[in-house]
Order: structure tokens, then C-alpha cells, then sequence
């Protein structure tokens, strides 16, 4: 090397250092992304029918990205050691693709909630909820999940059960207004998951039926998911920019 052997020892310490942080970085984002792909109460569902699920998309680069960054590390960390410049260059090759992906990933994620507005999910909801002869089973699957929303969140519509009557829906052909001005699920139900007072949530009486919409309930959970692989990603992108730098200057002096 070029530098006094101190200098050379510092470099080594702080490379090896920074692939150590490398390489638990990517262990907890390989972490993180499984939990996007496999939350049990995530939306997949209802962003599937939109047919735009890029979130996932980069969830599942983000998976690969955190274990090719474990792995890298290791190789950078024994590159270092034994101050090889065939094993740093394989490193650096390998370090500067993985970038490129991880960097695809966060813009991805990054944008994605951009091109989810409450129309999306409106014009999705109102062509195949309840739809009386559904294409696939992600039209059931559809329903099933806006079920189990609007059970669960005390919700009815995307914007409000505003939405049946304002819009001509699937539910509209199979249900009569006077009946059903909404889906049942609308409704404030009781412990034994039976309307409070039927008529009064019929009516829109307040207290008996669910006012407010889903919306929030859906774009809370995908815009948690969206900026937690997208900034935690750039995050590990700033540092192992910083690291890969370090590593092409020591790799530079080995003789």
C-alpha cells in the first residue's frame, strides 16, 4: 500500500466496521420486507384488483437486496482482511449491481402511494363487491376482504355509504334501495354480529349505521409499508455508498 501501515490499519477498521452495519442493515431489511409481503391484515387483496401491487414488488427486491447485502458484506469484510484485490473487485461488481436494485426498490416504493386515490378503490369496489358472477377468485376475494374492513375499522364505502347511492355499483343490481340502501356490514352490529337496529341503519339514523369511510383504513396500512421500505432503503443506500467509496480507494492502493 501507498499509506503508512496506521492509515492502512484505520482504513481496514472503518471498512470492516461499515460492512458489519452493511450486513445488519440488510438482515433487518429482509426483515422488514417479509412482514410487507406476509402482514395477515395487509390490503393485498384490494391493491391486487387495482392491478397495481408495485409495493410488493418491491417488497420482494427489497427480500433478495437484504440478503445479497448480508452476503456482500462478509465478502467485502474477508476482502479487506486479507487485502485481496480479486475477491474486492468481485465486491465492488456484485455491491454496485445490488445498488442498483435496492435503488430500484425505493423509488418504487417511494412513488407508489401517488397512484392510489380514493377513485381507485371507489371504481373497484362498486364494479366487484358482492359481484353476482365474480370473473375469478380475486373477486371474492374482494369482497371477502370488504367484509372484513368494514367490520373491522366500524367503516362503509371508500368515502362513505354515500358511495352506494351517488354510484351505480354490482350491489346496486342484486339489492333494491329500500332494502338494502347499503351492504349490511354498514350497519353498527351487536356482539353477536346482528344489526343494532336494522331499521334505523336502513334509514341513516346516526348511531345505527357507519358514517365514515374506508379510505383512511386502506391508505394508512400501504402508505406505512410504502415509506418504510422506501426511506429505510435509501438509508442503507446513503451508507453503503459510503462504504462501497472506501472500498474503491483501498481497493485503488493494494498493491
Amino acid at each position: 500500500m501507498a499509506k503508512s501501515d496506521d492509515c492502512v490499519r484505520i482504513l481496514q477498521g472503518l471498512l470492516v466496521f461499515g460492512n458489519v452495519v452493511v450486513g445488519m442493515c440488510g438482515i433487518a431489511l429482509t426483515a422488514e420486507c417479509i412482514y410487507v409481503v406476509s402482514s395477515p391484515h395487509g390490503p393485498y387483496p384490494l391493491l391486487k384488483a387495482t392491478a397495481n401491487n408495485g409495493i410488493y414488488a418491491a417488497a420482494w427486491i427489497g427480500i433478495f437486496v437484504g440478503l445479497a447485502l448480508f452476503a456482500l458484506s462478509i465478502i467485502g469484510i474477508i476482502g479487506v482482511i486479507k487485502a485481496s484485490r480479486t475477491l474486492l473487485l468481485v465486491y465492488i461488481i456484485l455491491m454496485l449491481i445490488t445498488f442498483a436494485f435496492e435503488m430500484a426498490s425505493c423509488i418504487t416504493a417511494a412513488t407508489y402511494q401517488d397512484s392510489h386515490t380514493p377513485g381507485v378503490f371507489l371504481k373497484q369496489m362498486l364494479e366487484g363487491y358482492q359481484k353476482t358472477e365474480p370473473a375469478n377468485n380475486s373477486d371474492k376475494e374482494l369482497t371477502k376482504t370488504w367484509d372484513k374492513l368494514m367490520l373491522q375499522n366500524h367503516c362503509c364505502g371508500v368515502l362513505g355509504p354515500s358511495d352506494w347511492q351517488e354510484y351505480t355499483s354490482a350491489f346496486r343490481d342484486t339489492h333494491n334501495d329500500a332494502d338494502y340502501p347499503w351492504p349490511r356490514n354498514c350497519c353498527v352490529l351487536d356482539t353477536q354480529g346482528l344489526p343494532v337496529n336494522l331499521d334505523g341503519c336502513k334509514l341513516g339514523v346516526p348511531g345505527y349505521y357507519n358514517s365514515n369511510g374506508c379510505y383512511d383504513a386502506i391508505s394508512g396500512p400501504v402508505n406505512t409499508h410504502a415509506w418504510g421500505v422506501a426511506w429505510f432503503g435509501f438509508a442503507i443506500l446513503c451508507w453503503t455508498f459510503c462504504v462501497l467509496l472506501g472500498t474503491m480507494f483501498y481497493w485503488s492502493g493494494i498493491e
